[in-house]
């Protein structure tokens, strides 16, 4: 204050000073969006740069600890978004920005819709694990909602014929990029729903930009997903790319062949596995044919103590007498019929199954029916084989057809 006139006299570093903590109180941080020019990195590692659009620009600053967070490299023309503090270079009593962070114009206003978008839906339940179904051990039939032409459906279908050929596929053709492809991928679901033929689905498509998949991020996708009653896999872009799509899937898979390796097991596992079950059913059989066996022969022996066939053997003896008798007085009456008969009986003999089994054949019985076709046997099947002299039995390990 000069106090010969009263006058408040400023220096200009004052000013500047003022100015600068006016600026930076009355605006606080604040959104600008323009094209970048005039742009330098310099050695300090600070970045100054100004941004403009058709009618004006202004002078910007981003100091090293700031711009050594950013995610891409800011060029000479491009749009960029920038969350700055407005301000007054006090040196040289310059207006500027000195920006804190920065973004892409178009896919910072994407990042921030999808942010949006992400928390009004899980506010609302959609990501809730609890509504999240399981997915089928074992599906007979997936359907696949992704574009016809894409690497993502060549790849899903690759994989699938590698682990498991068994499952059939159903392609639900839809766009994956542009104003159309939400509509046309909401629509894909409920039809998928509407036919219920598959029990898991799987929505993908190859890798991109954010603006590339932001039809997985719109929230009429995200809605039909979740009222989708068939279990489904997002397999959406690579293994850095989150969507909307993804949160609210029953499982999201990092690719699209990743997607694929989930929705079916392994075949040779399986295989695998078949076979040691094989083996220990083959191994129960045996055990329950075995105990079977001994309760047969304790049965067998008990049978023999009460048998009636003892007091047959006694009425037995009485019979043999009556048979000796019967045959002397049959003697005399064959003998005179011997010689006619001797020609037909070696024929007979000759062409009867004694004479067959003496050629090497053999008679092999099931119960009380002959054998004539190894289809009516099964595995496990006793059987009993007829020679020339004497009997065998045997279980049937395996039946072919001729």
């Amino acid at each position: 204050m000069d106090p010969s006139t009263n006058r408040e006299v400023f220096t200009v570093s004052r000013l500047n000073k003022e100015a600068r903590d006016m600026l930076e109180q009355s605006f606080g941080l604040i959104w600008l969006e323009g094209e970048i020019s005039n742009f330098t990195h310099h050695g300090s590692g600070h970045m100054y740069f100004s941004l403009k659009d058709d009618k004006a620009q202004v002078s910007c600053a981003m100091f090293r600890g700031q711009n050594n967070r950013l995610r891409f490299r800011p060029a000479e023309g491009m749009l960029v978004l920038v969350h700055a503090k407005v301000s007054i270079y006090e040196a040289r009593g310059n207006f500027q920005l000195i920006v804190e962070s920065m973004e892409e114009a178009g896919e910072g206003r994407l990042q921030r819709d999808f942010e949006r978008l992400k928390k009004k839906l899980l506010d609302a339940g959609l990501f809730d694990p609890d509504h999240k179904q399981p997915l089928p051990a074992v599906p007979k039939k997936i359907g696949i909602v992704t574009s016809p032409t894409g690497a993502a459906i060549r790849d899903i279908l690759h994989v699938l014929k590698r682990r498991f050929p068994a499952a059939a596929v159903l392609v639900y053709p839809v766009a994956v990029q542009g104003e159309a492809a939400a509509g046309q991928i909401v629509r894909a679901l409920e039809l998928a729903a509407a036919h219920d033929s598959c029990d898991l689905l799987i929505l993908a498509r190859g890798g991109g930009s954010l603006e590339d998949l932001w039809a997985f991020n719109e929230e009429a996708v995200a809605r039909a997903i979740f009222d989708c009653p068939l279990p489904l896999i997002t397999g959406i872009g690579h293994e850095i790319d989150f969507t909307i799509a993804d949160f609210v899937a029953d499982v999201r898979a990092p690719t699209p062949s990743a997607a694929a390796e989930i929705a079916v097991p392994e075949q040779r596992e399986w295989l695998n596995a078949l076979a040691g079950h094989l083996d220990r059913l083959r191994s129960l059989v045996q055990r329950y044919l075995s105990a079977n066996r001994e309760k047969t022969g304790w049965l067998q022996k008990r049978l023999a103590r009460v048998h009636p066939g003892q007091l047959l053997n006694q009425q037995g003896q009485k019979l043999d007498e009556l048979g000796l008798r019967l045959r002397r007085v049959a003697a005399d009456k064959l003998g005179q019929m011997h010689k006619r008969l001797d020609p037909l009986a070696r024929a007979l003999q000759a062409i009867g199954p004694q004479a067959t089994l003496e050629r090497g054949y053999a008679i092999v019985s099931h119960g009380d029916a002959i054998v004539r076709d190894a289809g009516t046997l099964k595995k496990g099947d006793e059987i009993q084989t007829r020679f020339a002299r004497g009997t065998a039995t045997s279980t049937v390990k395996e039946t072919k057809k001729r």
